[in-house]
């Protein structure tokens, strides 16, 4: 059964009352390809783009959603986030001269449930607002994906095979 489902197929907040209050840590991975148009304007890392350092502001765009992740989905419990980073590094240039650029967001709080919503989310707006900054010079950026990379605290901990 899914846990934000309950027994008449209806959506709801799951009841945390009863869990214990415990140091957790979540930690997620967005990776965007930059084609060689905008990969050409990285200088070490960071690229300064029509709307300023784009990796700097994607920076700090992923912080201030991690932080607002309960307001933007509806079920989400809103954490006191302790800790939160988000970096952007640029992968090696690919031949045709695109880069991927990984963005990692980690979350830590002590609470009741876990942070892997907020790590999630920082990355994800951190991918769009690469995509947000960069198009002024190409449209061709793709957010491959974002995934949960580890989670610990609480009832279990996780670490993915990526």
């Amino acid at each position: 059964m899914l846990s934000h489902i309950d027994n008449n197929n209806q959506p709801r907040m799951v009841d945390v009352g009863a869990k214990a209050i415990t140091r957790r840590n979540a930690h997620a991975r967005a990776i965007v390809h930059l084609p060689q148009p905008l990969a050409q304007l990285l200088e070490g890392a960071e690229i300064v783009g029509p709307k300023g350092p784009i990796f700097q502001t994607a920076s700090l765009a992923g912080i201030m959603a991690a932080k607002r992740t309960s307001e933007l989905i509806p079920l989400c419990h809103p954490l006191p986030i302790e800790d939160c980073n988000v970096s952007l590094k640029p992968r090696e240039v690919a031949t045709d001269g695109s880069v991927e650029i990984e963005v990692h967001c980690r979350v830590a709080v002590t609470a009741k449930t876990g942070a892997e919503m907020e790590a999630l989310t920082g990355a994800t707006v951190a991918a769009l607002t690469l995509y947000d900054m960069g198009k002024a010079v190409t449209k061709d950026i793709v957010i491959r994906e974002t995934r949960l990379i580890t989670k610990t605290g609480g009832k279990s901990d996780y670490q993915s095979d990526a």
